[in-house]
């Protein structure tokens, strides 16, 4: 299955700039760590948000989780990283209830890609 309006998904600049490729983040700088590693840093984060909403299009959903607040699907997938490489990640998108655009909430390296 793939992500419900995948090609509405959509990652607040925060989200990149402020989490995933933040290495003062308490629970961010270990994803850091790994984004870094693979090339993408916040001169390139415009091409790491592109990267990710490639996983919201293309990846598949290997699970639906409801909330309270709306739906989360956890979507694994490839992205394609600045130094060349195929990492295999994961990533929680929440659809809100009331709306229809997926939002990112986290990315992560799954078992297997490179540390």
């Amino acid at each position: 299955m793939k992500l419900p309006h995948g090609e509405l998904a959509y990652i607040p600049l925060s989200k990149l700039t402020e989490y995933l490729l933040s290495e003062t983040h308490a629970i961010g700088r270990a994803k850091a760590a790994f984004f870094y590693k693979v090339g993408f840093t916040r001169e390139r984060v415009e091409e790491f948000r592109v990267a990710l909403l490639g996983v919201a299009q293309s990846g598949k959903v290997t699970e639906v989780v409801e909330t309270p607040y709306g739906v989360k699907y956890i979507v694994d997938g490839e992205l394609l990283t600045p130094t060349g490489e195929r990492v295999k990640i994961r990533t929680v998108w929440v659809v809100e209830k009331g709306e229809v655009r997926p939002r990112l909430v986290t990315a992560y390296p799954q078992k297997g890609s490179r540390r």
